[in-house]
C-alpha cells in the first residue's frame, strides 16, 4: 500500500501540523472532523499504512507536530509504526481505537504513544490532548539516533545453537549498527557465550544479580568485558551460583542495561523459568531458535502457543542447521507446527561452525553461509537494508535522515 494524502496544505506560521494515518476511512474521517473544529490546526490524512517501514521517511517527509495512528486495522503493524516514529523523538504520537482496552493502551504507551483516544472522541478529549502536546512541544523530548531495543534468544531445546547464534548476532549488530551493544549471558549456570567469542571475563552476571541493590550504569560498566568487535559482554559465571537470582534482580539488570546501551542482546538458553521477567514481555523482540526435528518442532509449538500466541512481528522464528534437501517435513508442515512461517533459516555448515569453535573466532567475522544470514538478521534488526547498499543510493539517504527499524524480514538461505 502506498501513502495517499487526502488533504494537502502547508501549515501557516504557528499552526499545529497534524498527520492522520488510518486505513479505515470512517474512523479517520471521524478524527479529522473532531480536529477540524480547532483553529490553528493543519491536517494531512494518509489513507493507508506504508507498505514497508523503510517508506516512513518518504511518507512523513514533512515535519508534523502530532501524528495520529489508527490501531484497529492492523494492531501489530500499527505498533511497529508507532515505535519507529517515536524512535525519532521529535513528534508527539497519539493513537485511537474504537475499543476501550487497557492492555492495548499500555502496550502502545510503552511503544512511545503519548495519548490513547477512544472513538467517538469528545471535543474535551481532543482539546486536552492538543493542549498537552502544545505544552510538551517537540523540543522537550530529545531525539536519539536509534530506538533502544532488547533482543532475546531462546531455544526450543538444549543444543539448538542458541549461544552460537546470539553471540554472533551481537557481534554483527555492534559492527553493522555502530551503536552501543551489550550481550548478556543468562544461560545459567553453564553459559558459554564469552568462550564462543574467545574471551576471558573477570566478572559475570552473578556479580550483577547478587548485588542488585547497588546496580546502576557505573556498576554495570565495571563488570563488562569488551570484544575486539566493539561488543560489550556480561558473561555467565565460571562457577555454579550459590542461589538463584530473583526475577526482579534480572528485571533491574535489563533496565539498567537498556539505559546504558542502544541494543541489548540476551542469550537466555532454554530457560523457561525466566517467563516472569521482562524477557517475555512485549517490548522484547524474541528470537525462538529451533530445528526441523520432531522434538524441536513440538517444543516450539508448545512455547509459541503458551507464551507468544499474541505476538506479531516481535516474535522471530529461527530455524538453525537448516538443510532444505534433507527435511523430515515439508515447509507447509513446518509452518503449521510453528503456527506461522519462520523468518530466518540458518544453513547447516558444520565445517565453519566447528572451525570457529576451535579457534574461538566469531562466525560473524568471516564469510560463510551462516555468517551471511546472521549479518542479514543484525542489519534488519537495527533498521538497515538486509544487504549493504551501493554508495549514492536513496536508501542510504533515508537511513541517515531517519533511522527507522524494520521489525521483520523474511529471508531464504543464500
Amino acid at each position: 500500500m502506498s501513502d495517499i494524502p487526502q488533504i494537502s496544505e502547508s501549515p501557516a506560521a504557528g499552526a499545529l501540523s497534524i498527520a492522520l494515518i488510518g486505513p479505515d476511512d470512517k474512523r479517520r474521517i471521524a478524527v479529522a472532523g473532531a480536529l477540524a473544529g480547532f483553529p490553528g490546526v493543519a491536517i494531512t490524512e494518509f489513507a493507508s499504512f506504508p507498505a514497508d517501514l523503510d517508506d516512513l521517511p518518504r511518507m512523513l517527509k514533512q515535519h508534523f507536530d502530532i501524528i495520529f495512528v489508527d490501531l484497529d486495522s492492523d494492531p501489530d503493524y500499527a505498533f511497529d509504526v508507532v515505535e519507529c516514529i517515536c524512535a525519532y523523538g521529535t513528534t508527539s504520537v497519539m493513537v485511537y481505537s474504537a475499543k476501550s482496552d487497557l492492555k492495548l493502551a499500555i502496550r502502545f504507551m510503552r511503544a512511545g504513544a503519548r495519548e490513547f483516544l477512544t472513538l467517538p472522541i469528545g471535543r474535551a478529549d481532543i482539546a486536552g490532548a492538543l493542549a498537552r502536546a502544545s505544552v510538551r512541544g517537540p523540543g522537550n523530548r530529545p531525539a536519539r539516533k536509534t530506538a533502544r531495543k532488547l533482543f532475546v534468544f531462546l531455544g526450543s531445546k538444549g543444543g539448538c545453537g542458541v549461544t552460537t547464534i546470539a553471540s554472533n548476532f551481537a557481534v554483527a549488530l555492534a559492527q553493522e549498527s555502530g551503536q552501543g551493544t551489550l550481550l548478556i549471558d543468562l544461560g545459567l549456570p553453564l553459559g558459554d557465550a564469552a568462550i564462543n567469542l574467545g574471551m576471558v571475563a573477570e566478572y559475570s552476571t552473578n556479580n550483577a544479580l547478587q548485588d542488585a541493590n547497588r546496580l546502576d550504569s557505573n556498576f554495570l560498566s565495571s563488570l563488562l568485558a569488551k570484544h575486539s568487535s566493539g561488543l560489550f559482554v556480561l558473561a555467565a559465571p565460571g562457577d555454579f551460583p550459590k542461589s538463584e537470582p530473583p526475577p526482579d534482580a534480572i528485571d533491574k539488570l535489563l533496565a539498567v542495561a537498556r539505559q546504558s546501551f542502544d541494543y541489548v542482546v540476551v542469550d537466555a538458553g532454554s530457560r523457561l523459568d525466566l517467563r516472569n521477567t521482562v524477557l517475555f514481555e512485549e517490548p522484547a523482540i524474541v528470537y525462538l531458535v529451533t530445528q526441523v526435528g520432531v522434538s524441536e518442532l513440538r517444543n516450539s509449538n508448545r512455547m509459541i502457543s503458551k507464551f507468544f500466541a499474541g505476538r506479531g512481528r516481535s516474535l522471530q522464528i529461527v530455524i538453525n542447521r537448516y538443510m532444505p534437501h534433507a527435511l523430515l517435513f515439508d515447509e507447509q508442515h513446518i509452518a503449521k507446527a510453528l503456527t506461522r512461517p519462520a523468518q530466518w533459516r540458518i544453513p547447516d555448515d558444520y565445517a565453519s561452525a566447528r572451525r570457529t569453535q576451535n579457534t574461538a573466532s566469531p562466525l560473524a567475522l568471516e564469510d560463510s553461509p551462516i555468517s551471511t544470514v546472521i549479518r542479514k538478521m543484525a542489519r534488519t534488526a537495527c533498521g538497515l537494508p538486509a544487504e549493504k547498499e551501493k554508495k549514492g543510493s536513496l536508501g542510504l539517504f533515508f537511513k541517515d535522515v531517519w533511522p527507522f527499524s524494520k521489525a521483520v524480514h523474511e529471508t531464504t538461505e543464500p
